[in-house]
């Protein structure tokens, strides 16, 4: 019997892992132990279905906001096999997909309001001391992005998908928006 010289290896065949050396399906999952710089919230899960001809098919939706709580903040939403799969999903589509608040003198620097589908959000500056003054998906968005002062009116629909997107809308509208300062003559 002749042995190849792979199977001599301690790790088995082509390295550590299963297969090739690679290390097999399922490598990077030690991604998980570097330090987390975001806060992550599950705000839905729901169970979809998709009716094929040869029946149903389940499948679990997430939808996830991740921020750091200094003023940076993300959303996704994502669908997979079974409620950990999704979840993961959709952190990993809104880590991807952050934006940045401005603050000023701990709130917001204008009012502004957005509409998403039926959804619509009004985003007022407070004083310092208010609070967070929101209700549903704006009042997570904005704890976890770290507004400290703000009040919010949410209009419409209460779809919870739309009004994330609208809440999302309304704060990159505040990271687009430039004061100018007058001329000074």
């Amino acid at each position: 019997m002749v042995q190849s010289s792979n199977q001599n290896k301690p790790g088995g065949r082509g390295g550590p892992g299963r297969g090739g050396p690679g290390g097999g399906r399922g490598g990077r999952r030690d991604r998980d132990d570097a330090p987390r710089e975001f806060d992550s919230r599950t705000l839905e899960l729901s169970r979809v279905t998709r009716v094929t001809k040869g029946g149903k098919r389940m499948r679990f939706r997430a939808l996830v906001i991740v921020g750091d709580r200094k003023g940076r903040v993300g959303f996704a939403v994502a669908k997979g096999a079974d409620v950990q799969m999704s979840v993961d999903k959709a952190t990993r589509k809104a880590q991807k997909r952050v934006i940045t608040v401005p603050l000023v003198r701990e709130t917001i620097p204008h009012a502004i309001e957005a509409k998403f589908a039926a959804a619509r959000i009004l985003l007022k500056p407070a004083p310092k001391g208010t609070g967070i003054k929101a209700g549903g998906a704006a009042r997570a968005i904005l704890e976890i992005a770290g507004v400290p002062n703000v009040v919010s009116k949410s209009l419409g629909s209460g779809n919870k998908i739309n009004n994330v997107k609208a809440t999302m809308q309304a704060l990159g509208g505040l990271a687009r928006t430039r004061r100018s300062r007058p001329a000074t003559a």
